[in-house]
């Protein structure tokens, strides 16, 4: 792996603390300080309301850099994510209005979390950094907001280094093909790096990436066997490179078998299940700045037959083209809270506002969660009764969202669930 972030120039830098953000940048990998990746500066992600700084995309994460210009240099400056900015203890007032400078940059980071999602690529966590000067000498964030992968801080070469290595940390490291699906998306200027300059950065191939995976998956089922079975596994692994396509036509037999086995032993008298099927997700989605760990998605054909009250009276005397649900767990503080979101796709416009109108009144029913047809998971809630609702509508889809939290009661007018259910809105349904 190179010693250094490679750049690449994209535009202008959209603040004058950006200067500060691209030479700390360049100075990056002086001795062991090793991070690889590509830093796309001056770029303006797709969807993004405006240009960033930089989008830093590693091998392990992709950090999105945003400056900010405060009007004078600070010793102190407070710098929650909600909430109005003090330096020096004076309240930092903006000439458009905005409370929070930092609630721009979490747009840039949901428009590139979006993205990756969007191309099905390997989970990436996206974390901000906000970038302030022209100087701050400290920086006090709340540590909801720190848990939540956002560093706010003055650029100093050290300091950005730093919060990058802490939040660049995803599981697995990101494939070659979607490392380089991902540079071309985010700057469709120009062409994206070699196959042997992003191997020099540290991405990964795809066989070693799918290797890693079922090593993960097959080296647990042979623990507490003796030594001997331990050494038979190790070695197995030793001539993975060698026997890539034999190991892969073996995996897909022993699935096979898997799949005999478990439809034999099903019982005698078959049972009609739900025409359910799950789809891919991230392991953590983004959205304004705070964390959703998927628990569950569905994907249907039947709307009606998933919904209840008015909106399955609706759903039935109407067409319906699709209907994607997913399920979520997040967390304020040392609480967690289970949402569920689902997407109905109507075949136009109007009526997809006709059943927005219904399912946004009171009492008039709504979309049956994952949950009720089974699809519990361990440490979440028994129901979402008490709800908090949110809905929305776009083009020819309607969203409905309910928040609960996981132990404890519930209510559809608790503050934290109704922001969770609003935030729920925006999740990816697996679509």
């Amino acid at each position: 792996m190179d010693d250094h972030v490679r750049l690449i120039r994209l535009g202008a830098s959209p603040s004058d603390v950006g200067k500060d953000v691209r030479a700390a940048l360049t100075t990056w990998g002086v001795g062991d300080s090793v991070l690889g990746g590509f830093a796309l500066l001056g770029v303006q992600p797709p969807d993004s309301p405006r240009a960033v700084e930089a989008v830093v995309v590693l091998p392990r994460g992709v950090v999105v850099i945003v400056g900010v210009d405060l009007p004078d240099p600070a010793v102190r400056l407070e710098a929650p994510l909600s909430g109005k900015w003090k330096i020096d203890g004076w309240p930092l007032n903006r000439p458009d209005g905005e409370v929070s400078p930092a609630a721009e940059a979490m747009e840039a980071a949901l428009a590139v979390g979006a993205r990756i999602h969007a191309m099905r690529a390997e989970p990436l966590p996206v974390t901000t950094v906000v970038a302030v000067g022209p100087y701050v000498g400290h920086v006090d964030q709340p540590t909801a907001d720190l848990n939540r992968g956002v560093r706010v801080l003055h650029p100093k070469p050290t300091s950005l280094l730093a919060a990058v290595r802490e939040l660049a940390t995803g599981d697995r490291p990101c494939s070659v093909e979607h490392a380089a699906r991902l540079l071309a998306v985010l700057s469709p200027s120009g062409g994206p790096p070699s196959t042997r300059d992003l191997l020099a950065e540290g991405f990964a191939d795809r066989i070693a990436v799918d290797l890693s995976s079922a090593e993960t998956m097959l080296l647990p089922k042979v623990t507490a066997r003796g030594s001997s079975a331990t050494t038979a596994v190790k070695g197995t692994v030793a001539r993975l490179p060698k026997a890539v396509p034999y190991l892969a036509a073996g995996l897909v037999c022993l699935l096979a078998v898997i799949g005999i086995v478990v439809a034999s032993n099903s019982g005698g008298t078959p049972q009609t299940a739900p025409a359910v099927t799950s789809e891919s997700m991230p392991t953590t989605v983004v959205v304004d700045g705070a964390n959703f760990t998927p628990r569950g998605t569905g994907r249907d054909a039947d709307c009606a037959g998933h919904a209840f009250g008015d909106v399955q009276a609706w759903l039935a005397a109407h067409s319906c083209t699709a209907l994607h649900r997913a399920q979520y767990e997040t967390s304020v503080g040392d609480r967690h809270i289970a949402v569920a979101v689902a997407e109905v796709a109507l075949v136009d416009v109007p009526s997809a506002q006709e059943l927005h109108a219904v399912a946004a009144t009171a009492g008039s029913g709504g979309v049956t969660t994952l949950l009720e047809d089974g699809k519990e998971w361990p440490g979440g809630p028994r129901s979402f009764d008490r709800s908090a609702f949110a809905s929305s509508v776009k083009g020819t889809q309607v969203r409905l969202a309910q928040a609960v939290w996981t132990g404890g009661d519930s209510s559809a007018t608790d503050a934290d669930l109704v922001a969770a259910a609003e935030r729920a809105l925006r999740l990816p349904t697996g679509q």
